[in-house]
């Protein structure tokens, strides 16, 4: 795998600015920063990504297009929202399945924000239907839950009861309660800014990949 460096120490430099600068007119005046830093490095590393993501997946997709692709917009949705900052202080991208496109469906995401970076794969806060699948799956394979379960990471996002139609005696009860499926592993900065980040990101994934795999199978989707 080619080792190159993607991203440079300013793209935290530019959202910590950002972050006490979170205002239309600044962020105009820095635009031209913001696709330097941010956006060109970005859309680099999810083209860079693509080749070693279809080797873990066929079927999870990095879109390099500017727009509606892998990587997020940086503008907030302010409005249903008491909190009108206009900007998001943090990078995101999306490594999606091919059926679902939004930050719901099943897929790998990495995070870069000053002090809170991160990589993580599965399904984030999903409808409840898909709940339903998902905890269908659990109670229907336990075997293979098992083999998975130990990568997700600790939630306090979960429902206090067993859901409704689920046996409250399950061996995994505790796991039908929760409202995200999830694994992730916190990145230092440093990593993010070192030319061996996607071979970095890449073995995250990789690791993370028979969560996501489970999750996706109980939703009738391949792999």
């Amino acid at each position: 795998m080619a080792e190159s460096n993607f991203f440079t120490p300013e793209v935290f430099v530019f959202l910590k600015q950002l972050k006490r600068n979170n205002d239309r007119e600044w962020f105009a005046k820095n635009k031209a920063r913001y696709e330097e830093c941010v956006v060109q490095p970005a859309l680099a590393f999810i083209n860079a990504f693509a080749p070693h993501l279809e080797e873990i997946s066929p079927n999870l997709v990095a879109d390099a297009r500017a727009t509606r692709g892998s990587l997020f917009r940086i503008y907030r949705d302010t409005r249903f929202s008491h909190d009108k900052r206009p900007y998001k202080t943090h990078v995101g991208m999306h490594f999606f399945h091919a059926k679902g496109t939004d930050a719901h469906a099943p897929g790998f995401y990495l995070h870069i924000e000053p002090g809170q970076c991160f990589v993580a794969g599965g399904l984030w806060h999903p409808d409840n239907a898909t709940l339903t699948k998902i905890r269908s799956a659990i109670v229907s394979q336990p075997e293979a839950w098992k083999k998975v379960r130990g990568k997700l990471s600790p939630s306090s996002d979960q429902l206090k009861k067993t859901p409704r139609g689920f046996p409250p005696d399950h061996p995994f009860a505790e796991d039908l309660k929760l409202k995200s499926f999830v694994a992730s592993v916190t990145l230092k900065d440093a990593q993010v800014c070192n030319g061996r980040f996607l071979r970095d990101f890449t073995s995250q994934c990789r690791k993370i990949a028979p969560l996501l795999e489970f999750t996706t199978q109980a939703l009738g989707l391949k792999f």
